[in-house]
């Protein structure tokens, strides 16, 4: 069924399930059972998204079970502030969640860096990154948020909000992002001005 899926829905859906992985490994009811199974999606999505875009068969293979782990990992643990900005997003201009979601996740992850322990240490090697044992923990971080946009740029996700969000709705966005379902699972505690400068950030 997968293989009809043209890139761009791959990439965004692919790029979802990256998020997913990412932010339950992050959220504040990670557990060790999850942690395993984000990990693992962390490292299929990673490692096969850029052939499911092309419609590789061992890409296809690699993203279903993937997404599918993702899945299985943050339903039992909730997710964040990423996807609590991309909902409105989603609503309000009808942007494809994916697509709102790999937007937001470099940002996201730059916020929360400082509340997430050596955790994005994990992400990187997960991700593939080279010698991330010999990085002191800021690089490291910094190397992950990295892995993550070339990822993104690599399957066509654009690496802004330009020309999607209007300023003059940022303000309502932040207090819907804030009252979202996710938001309170976020490793680092948010208000609804800082959520405000997340967003214009990305225009």
């Amino acid at each position: 069924m997968m293989s009809s899926m043209p890139p761009r829905l791959t990439a965004a859906t692919g790029m979802d399930a990256l998020t997913h992985a990412i932010e339950g490994y992050i959220t504040k009811g990670a557990c060790p059972m999850t942690d395993m199974m984000h990990l693992e999606a962390i490292r299929l999505i990673s490692a096969n998204l850029r052939d499911a875009v092309k419609n590789k068969p061992s890409g296809r293979a690699g993203m279903a079970l993937g997404q599918y782990i993702a899945g299985m990992g943050f339903s039992n643990v909730g997710l964040g502030v990423d996807h609590s900005m991309a909902h409105g997003l989603s609503a309000l201009y009808n942007t494809p969640h994916g697509v709102a979601c790999a937007i937001l996740l470099p940002t996201a992850m730059k916020f929360n860096a400082s509340k997430t322990g050596k955790r994005y240490i994990e992400i990187a090697k997960a991700m593939g990154v080279k010698g991330v044992e010999k990085m002191d923990l800021a690089t490291a971080r910094k190397a992950a948020i990295a892995a993550v946009e070339k990822l993104s740029k690599d399957v066509g996700i654009p690496a802004n909000l330009k020309g999607i969000l209007k300023k003059e709705d940022v303000p309502f966005l932040a207090k819907s992002a804030y009252a979202d379902a996710c938001r309170p699972g976020n490793p680092r505690d948010c208000t609804v001005k800082e959520i405000e400068k997340l967003y214009l950030s990305l225009i």
